[in-house]
């Protein structure tokens, strides 16, 4: 990852599709074998800038962290705390399961474009069964709703499913308010990406170089300050749209995808 150009766009590109109900993981796939980007030391660079998308997030639900932290030690059991563990112990689990799995067979842009036509599917489906309850706040969501949601996301193991889509479908399936499950997603995030990226790159240590410094913290610089623009842009989005523009645009660019393999016109790579 030595050109400039080509870290600043894949960047730009995990930050804008890492909150989005979109699938980052499918369109850094998609992208990184149009650039014909691959080997181990790409893989590492798409882990370590999720990071950046982390922090931005981090921050933007600073106050929420901060009050959920010294809220533990009252509320215990019954803090929001416990009830974003409670939605993260079933994608860990999951995850830990298929990890290798996923990673050896479905890291291609043809399963990816699959995974986008149904989740577009599944976006619109909910949608149009979506009632708009009542505006409840993230922490007045029960830990049997939280585990719920936690298994929803659990699909996102696989790539082109999209981690924050299948929170925010998972939430809104269940009968919470789009802004409600939208915040829920963002803050299960946090444990989540953290620990994804970590177990990533415990496997691969060495790939830390001196010398790919300079892309990763450019990369993860971009990262951050794309993924702040978005988490922005989406709140305010969700709060007077549904999220069936997302699901349309799921489907389009997955067909799209699926059309060029089956002409011959892109001769699509794993990663």
């Amino acid at each position: 990852m030595d050109n400039t150009i080509t870290v600043i766009l894949i960047g730009i590109l995990e930050g804008l599709t890492e909150f989005l109900p979109i699938s980052s993981t499918g369109h850094l796939i998609i992208a990184s074998s149009l650039l014909s980007l691959n080997g181990a030391e790409v893989k590492a660079f798409l882990v370590v800038i999720q990071l950046g998308a982390i922090l931005a997030v981090c921050w933007y639900q600073r106050l929420t962290i901060y009050n959920t932290l010294t809220e533990l030690p009252n509320k215990r059991w019954n803090s929001f705390a416990v009830k974003i563990a409670a939605a993260f112990i079933p994608t860990a689990c999951i995850g830990l399961l298929f990890h290798d799995v996923v990673k050896t067979y479905l890291f291609s842009p043809i399963s990816v474009s699959c995974a986008l036509i149904v989740g577009g599917v599944v976006i619109i489906f909910v949608e149009n069964k979506n009632k708009l309850p009542r505006e409840i706040p993230p922490e007045d969501i029960t830990v049997p709703q939280a585990i719920k949601i936690g298994f929803f996301q659990s699909l996102a193991i696989f790539p082109g499913v999209s981690r924050s889509g299948a929170t925010i479908i998972g939430g809104l399936s269940i009968g919470l308010p789009r802004k409600t499950a939208t915040l829920f997603s963002f803050l299960l995030a946090i444990p989540t990406m953290f620990a994804a990226t970590v177990f990533d790159l415990a496997q691969t240590p060495e790939l830390l170089t001196s010398s790919a410094l300079p892309a990763l913290t450019l990369g993860f610089c971009v990262a951050f300050i794309t993924a702040l623009l978005t988490v922005k842009v989406l709140i305010n989005f969700v709060s007077k749209h549904s999220f069936k523009p997302f699901g349309y645009y799921r489907i389009l660019f997955g067909l799209i995808i699926l059309m060029t393999w089956e002409s011959g016109l892109i001769e699509w790579q794993s990663i």
